[in-house]
């Protein structure tokens, strides 16, 4: 009887075992979906990425220096363009970007470009850049519509910045965006102005 009563003891001690192991399972299984659920939540709405926006806020024509002589067809011409330029990030998270470029285009063709050098912009902020454009004046020269364009004392212009970078979520993923900007501008060359601008602004994830 003694040995009926230990051995009944034994098997109520190991099913109360496994009870305990197998509540503990469901409750750790139960810890982990909830907070798969709740990391998957955040990054559909208050992680979801967003791609930084690149705005070209001005153009300004500085040191224009500018002479033509019609008779032999040469023309002197240098100037830079200072640009202003911001990238905002909206996201919660912060942005890293590599290197990038920013052109100066005349008619289709690269005519001048500045570096945007690597960074990293913080959740929610928005960083500001100064690029100078030297203008390469041979560009302008070797085209046969430059001429004409002098004549009437304009300058079609049109400015382009592509950044691109990554934004890290949750340390989880690490979410490749493009933030393009584009602007088309009249330089007047009478004095030495810039006239409105046309701007075009493109984002993808």
């Amino acid at each position: 009887m003694e040995q009926s009563a230990s051995s009944s003891a034994a098997m109520n001690s190991d099913r109360k075992s496994r009870h305990r192991c197998r509540n503990i399972c469901f409750a750790t299984m139960g810890v982990l979906l909830f907070l798969i659920i709740l990391i998957i939540i955040l990054i559909f709405t208050v992680f979801k990425p967003k791609t930084p926006t690149t705005t070209i806020n001005s153009v300004t024509l500085a040191n224009l220096k500018f002479s033509l002589d019609l008779t032999k067809l040469q023309a002197l011409f240098n100037a830079t363009l200072d640009v202003d330029l911001s990238i905002k990030n909206s996201n919660k998270v912060g942005f890293k970007y590599a290197d990038s470029t920013a052109y100066l285009n005349y008619r289709d063709r690269k005519v001048g470009e500045a570096a945007i050098p690597a960074g990293k912009i913080s959740a929610d902020d928005t960083a500001a850049m100064n690029l100078t454009v030297t203008i390469m004046a041979d560009r302008f020269i070797s085209d046969s519509k430059f001429f004409g364009d002098v004549a009437g004392g304009e300058l079609p212009l049109n400015t382009f910045a592509a950044v691109s970078g990554k934004v890290n979520v949750l340390n989880l993923f690490k979410i490749h965006v493009v933030s393009t900007a584009s602007c088309d501008v009249i330089v007047f060359l009478s004095n030495s102005t810039v006239g409105d601008q046309n701007c075009k602004y493109n984002y993808k994830l």
